[in-house]
């Protein structure tokens, strides 16, 4: 389906219920939204807003549908996991 006909977020590959709720309490209206985002503040604006630590998978969901909104192609969110790995040890490091 092309990116400019996406008009619900279940509609992006890895996007379930739960992912739904969690871009819409960032308050994303639309998917469009989502390309340009950064994953990794979006993550951590949503444990701000929820007022609790989520799974740092969440990160690898919030990569894939960002990536997908920008154009990329469609993947498992957990082949995302290697390099939320990496790049949240190089801003602890």
């Amino acid at each position: 389906m092309p990116r400019d006909e996406i008009t619900q977020f279940q509609q992006i590959p890895n996007v379930g219920k739960a992912t739904e709720q969690d871009f819409l309490r960032l308050g994303f209206k639309t998917p469009a939204e989502l390309a340009g985002k950064d994953p990794y503040q979006m993550y951590q604006d949503l444990c701000r807003v929820t007022g609790q630590r989520h799974d740092p998978c969440v990160i690898d969901v919030f990569i894939a549908a960002v990536r997908y909104m920008e154009g990329g192609p469609a993947r498992k969110w957990w082949e995302f996991t290697a390099e939320r790995k990496r790049h949240l040890q190089e801003q602890a490091g």
